[in-house]
């Protein structure tokens, strides 16, 4: 299917939920190189992230771990020495690794065996621009921003873009390479290079899923409360999510130049381009914003995922539910080594050679933090995060820990004291309709219990691989 060991190219978008591409089937976005990538590749139409924060997710992503394993719920426990992560294990099997963006997954100390070079050339952002919020309905905190001065060619994306095609264009390369590329886009505040910002236009934006639907969890109420959401009208929020469909377009540009240097360069068969994001947003769904550390819809757990591998199978799409971290051992398995540690992802590779994905598999998603765990709650900071940080702080109980499992036809989403939902995604796949306290589906909410039992029961940590000796004094006499 490919050499013994490829080049690895992992083009992560932020904030990138599967519905706004349009090979995942949105009516309005334009997306030809997502599109084009999927048809030369593998497309899975049902991958979904461990956990809807950006650390959490990503540190799952590099381990095959959930977030429970070992508790990287936060923005500020990330992956240590000590622990394994997928970059590690490329670099031991002969691989240079090279990392272009922001770094929300490996502790610093774990870069010095993990990683081969790092550098993010992102802007700074000044103090003001986080302090202000540009938005069109005055008083709300929307993250609807005026659009980037910097030019399609002057984003931090695209000088980190250009970093990537740097390593590409080198003449000669004794290691195979895997480059890891996180971009900002399409993550909030929501702007992007004026002729992305104003590609589409609110009036051309379906509708979307509107505010106050019943039996909804709290946060939804306490979101529009605190960034006072509920004053926004409908079309500001399609207009938000027009400014959100330029950014995915704008990423679309970004993997078009990436997969233009790919060809330019000859290394469009020796190397695997894998297009993910770490979680989704609402974008303006539920009259919400962004994302929320309990939310568990699909809009932010459910992301795209396409592999292209030269000799594999083209045009192939996966529907049966995936994880985000299986992307873990397929690229181990691809580059032929393999992970040394326990863990709970599943390789790809039978799929991207056309095989069909497991028709029972459900897909496992976290969420939210414990009162017992305070060092992962934010601080309160002043700014556009302002509302969120601070209705963290103020209501704890609206960010508890939460899981859902989902299924072909199915999604629960468990809130111990919290309110819980069910949802038929067979009818209902904007998981508008919350069938939690429905008779008729009681059976239902009772099958999918067990099967989240049985999940937590057979992840609920892992060892060490190495042993300690039994039977000796525990210090020398």
């Amino acid at each position: 299917m490919s050499d013994p060991q490829p080049n690895f190219i992992l083009f992560m978008a932020d904030e990138l939920r599967a519905d706004a591409l349009g090979a995942y089937g949105n009516p309005v976005a334009k997306t030809p190189n997502f599109d084009a990538l999927a048809k030369g590749g593998t497309m899975f139409t049902q991958c979904h992230a461990q956990f809807p924060v950006c650390g959490a997710s990503r540190c799952s992503l590099l381990t095959g771990w959930p977030a429970s394993v070992r508790g990287h719920r936060s923005l500020y426990y990330l992956l240590r020495p000590e622990e394994p992560n997928l970059f590690r294990y490329l670099r031991q099997a002969g691989y240079d690794v090279f990392w272009f963006g922001k770094n929300d997954a490996l502790a610093a100390a774990s870069f010095r065996d993990s990683v081969t070079a790092w550098s993010d050339s992102r802007p700074s952002l000044a103090p003001e621009q986080l302090l202000t919020n540009d938005s069109v309905t005055p008083g709300s905190v929307t993250m609807l921003y005026p659009p980037d001065e910097a030019s399609r060619t002057e984003t931090g994306d695209y000088l980190n873009l250009l970093s990537v095609i740097g390593i590409l264009e080198r003449r000669e390369a004794a290691r195979p390479f895997c480059i890891f590329l996180p971009l900002l886009n399409p993550h909030p505040p929501y702007r992007a290079p004026a002729d992305f910002h104003y590609l589409y236009r609110a009036r051309d934006i379906p509708p979307l899923l509107p505010p106050g639907l019943p039996k909804k969890p709290a946060f939804h109420a306490g979101l529009r409360k605190y960034s006072r959401l509920a004053v926004v009208p409908e079309l500001t929020l399609r207009e938000l999510r027009a400014v959100y469909l330029g950014q995915v377009s704008y990423t679309d540009w970004l993997l078009g130049e990436l997969m233009e240097a790919l060809a330019r360069t000859g290394h469009t068969r020796d190397t695997v381009v894998i297009l993910t994001s770490d979680h989704g947003d609402y974008a303006g769904d539920y009259g919400l914003v962004e994302k929320w550390p309990s939310g568990l819809e699909d809009c932010l757990t459910r992301v795209p995922l396409i592999v292209s591998v030269t000799g594999a199978a083209a045009a192939h799409v996966v529907s049966e539910m995936t994880e985000l971290f299986d992307i873990m051992p397929t690229m181990l398995e691809l580059a032929g080594t393999r992970p040394q540690h326990a863990h709970f992802a599943r390789s790809l590779v039978a799929q991207l050679r056309g095989s069909p994905g497991d028709v029972d598999r459900a897909a496992f998603s976290e969420g939210g933090y414990n009162l017992q765990e305070p060092q992962v709650f934010e601080p309160i900071l002043p700014g556009i995060y302002e509302p969120k940080t601070r209705l963290q702080n103020e209501h704890p109980e609206m960010i508890a820990r939460c899981v859902s499992v989902r299924t072909r036809t199915h999604k629960l989403i468990v809130r111990p004291g919290g309110q819980s939902e069910l949802y038929d995604c067979r009818t209902d796949p904007e998981l508008a309709n919350n069938l939690i306290d429905d008779v008729a589906s009681a059976s239902k909410v009772q099958q999918l219990r067990e099967q989240l039992l049985e999940w937590y029961v057979t992840t609920s940590g892992v060892p060490a691989t190495d042993r300690d000796p039994r039977g000796l004094p525990p210090f020398e006499r």
